[in-house]
């Protein structure tokens, strides 16, 4: 299930339009997900922040954004035998966006060292070099993921950016 971005991305307890966070979700049954949906909305969701925003939306974070989507998605499509969700929310001062995605494996994630040589398993490591904090956390009947993407004027290179390996992990 899809729920139009037009509908759900403002926060409508807050009464100032600069001051809410703006947000999606979807869950999608077993095969129903699209990649290609999921980087849309984000296309989308960020265009909305950028109306709102003091700054625009820098180019290298649309597509950072765009790339952790669709390894997240993409890994729990390939790797859970259940349904799946996405939850993208932007920050009330539209500095970062968090995308979540969660589903029905409990088998946490690994991290693989860098192997120009290995066919696949790099995602997650493209996903940690994209974004400024990355977590994992078990739930009951599977996990969620969040990464955290910084949407202004980008830091130096390698400066900022954090990850807490799936065993530093946190449950709810």
């Amino acid at each position: 299930m899809v729920i139009p971005l037009s509908k759900q991305a403002v926060d409508d307890r807050e009464t100032d339009p600069h001051a809410a966070a703006l947000r999606y979700g979807a869950t999608y049954d077993t095969g129903a997900a699209r990649i290609a949906d999921a980087r849309r909305a984000v296309r989308v969701l960020l265009v909305h922040a950028s109306r709102t925003a003091p700054t625009d939306v820098t180019e290298r974070a649309e597509q950072d954004a765009q790339l952790v989507v669709s390894e997240l998605v993409t890994n729990a499509l390939r790797h859970a035998p259940g349904p799946c969700g996405l939850v993208l929310e932007v920050s009330p001062c539209r500095e970062r966006l968090s995308i979540t995605v969660w589903d029905t494996s409990s088998t946490l994630p690994r991290f693989h060292e860098r192997d120009e040589s290995r066919v696949g398993g790099h995602g997650l490591y493209l996903v940690r070099a994209c974004s400024r904090d990355l977590t994992v956390t078990s739930l009951p009947g599977g996990k969620r993921i969040t990464a955290e993407i910084d949407l202004g004027p980008a830091a130096p290179s390698g400066s900022g950016r954090a990850a807490r390996e799936p065993g530093a992990a946190q449950s709810p």
